[in-house]
């Protein structure tokens, strides 16, 4: 009886430690599980923790946007006298900056909430997580991540003030849309996990855009159509108050509107972007897919539902081959339909460019969406996505640059 009563105190003991240690800090969750695998060295373990090989999701985007932007520009028109003092090369290293520090918190955030969650135990398939063999505690990844999110702000915020020919910044030269894109995206980055930390100290704790199945369309939106059309709009936004427009809001001229926005020639700057920015989406939502693939049976357990928790494997496998098909398929839409006007009939099939990557695509089509590889066999398919998306936001980057040249060449000649 003696023995019994021991064991009783010792679970006594035990549920009151797990219960003391339930709060919303990060320091709660601060001690790291007995280590069980070698201690790699300290630049490793925050390379696990971070994982800057994906940040080319990020990068990918805003390449695709700055050809847009420069392409565009070279045009000759009346109209782009009034970015002649524009400083694109800033503007596109801060928006660069700006998105690869908000994948990096994004990364450690996950690293410490999905080891918080019990969603990354030791039957994890995936690539290693710091916290999750103890290389690291969840306080010094949540901390970092923080750190990340705040430098981005940092980054982000000067780019939301639209030049002004005064020196006085108030309110009315903020842009509204701009501002809520870089706050939206500080909140998603530890949103997109969710977690105690620092969720918990607004109520917010069992918020999650991943654990929801939103994780595909928080994806698509943010490392599609907002990293492409971000530095686009940086341009509108910045050049709109500058020469002939200094006195309008950037979207109150009728010169502005049709210049950013029109349909073919040297016209619709925003309207290309939005239409380069949907295979981009699509790729880098496809890299989220065969990760969410991967990771289903652990997901199920720790209580994320992913799209493929949610609908299965067989929609998953689905919805892989329709993104990465749809993505070759988009480029023959904007081919055919945006660039009809004669200065382009020669050079509008370099937009086509990104096509030569199909054969790399094709390994992970019969892997991901028409075979049966499962599990931890899918991981060099998660890089294999990866890869694709990037070589084909740089073939599309040479293609863009490739179809306006080609047009100033057209224009040139039939001016002559």
């Amino acid at each position: 009886m003696g023995d019994v009563g021991r064991i009783q105190d010792v679970k006594k003991n035990t549920i009151a430690m797990s219960t003391s240690t339930s709060t919303t800090t990060p320091s709660s969750s601060s001690t790291p599980p007995s280590v069980k695998y070698p201690r790699p060295s300290w630049f490793k373990v925050w390379a696990h923790a971070a994982r800057p090989h994906t940040l080319t999701a990020s990068i990918a985007p805003v390449i695709v946007g700055h050809a847009i932007t420069v392409s565009t520009l070279l045009l000759p028109t009346e109209h782009h006298a009034s970015f002649s003092t524009l400083h694109l090369p800033s503007i596109t290293l801060a928006w660069a900056a700006f998105a690869c520090l908000i994948q990096l918190g994004t990364n450690l955030h996950n690293d410490y909430a999905d080891f918080v969650k019990g969603a990354d135990d030791e039957h994890r398939v995936g690539q290693p997580r710091a916290t999750q063999k103890g290389w690291l505690t969840p306080s010094q990844t949540a901390y970092a991540s923080a750190f990340c999110v705040s430098l981005a702000l940092a980054i982000g915020y000067p780019l939301c003030i639209v030049p002004s020919t005064t020196s006085t910044v108030s309110e009315s030269n903020i842009d509204g849309l701009f501002l809520f894109i870089i706050l939206s995206s500080a909140f998603n980055a530890v949103a997109y996990t969710g977690g105690p930390y620092p969720l918990g100290y607004i109520g917010l704790e069992h918020v999650s855009i991943g654990y929801s199945g939103l994780g595909d369309l928080f994806v698509l939106l943010y490392f599609g159509f907002v990293a492409t059309i971000g530095l686009p709009y940086l341009v509108v936004m910045h050049a709109g108050l500058m020469g002939v427009e200094e006195e309008h809001d950037v979207l109150s001229s009728s010169t502005t509107v049709s210049l950013f926005f029109g349909n073919g020639g040297e016209e619709g700057i925003l309207f290309l972007s939005f239409l380069a920015s949907i295979p981009v989406g699509f790729l880098a939502t496809a890299i989220i897919v065969v990760n969410n693939l991967r990771d289903r049976t652990t997901d199920v357990k720790a209580g994320k539902r992913t799209m493929a928790v949610r609908f299965g494997e067989r929609f998953a496998r689905c919805e892989y081959g329709l993104l990465v098909l749809f993505s070759y398929a988009s480029l023959l839409m904007a081919c055919f339909t945006y660039f009809t006007e004669d200065v382009y009939q020669m050079s509008r099939y370099w937009i086509l460019l990104p096509i030569i990557s199909f054969p790399i695509a094709m390994p992970q089509l019969r892997a991901v969406a028409f075979g049966g590889k499962d599990g931890a066999a899918l991981n060099d398919h998660v890089g294999g996505t990866a890869k694709v998306q990037f070589l084909f936001c740089i073939l599309l980057s040479i293609g863009l640059r490739k179809v306006y040249s080609g047009a100033i060449t057209a224009t040139t000649t039939t001016n002559i």
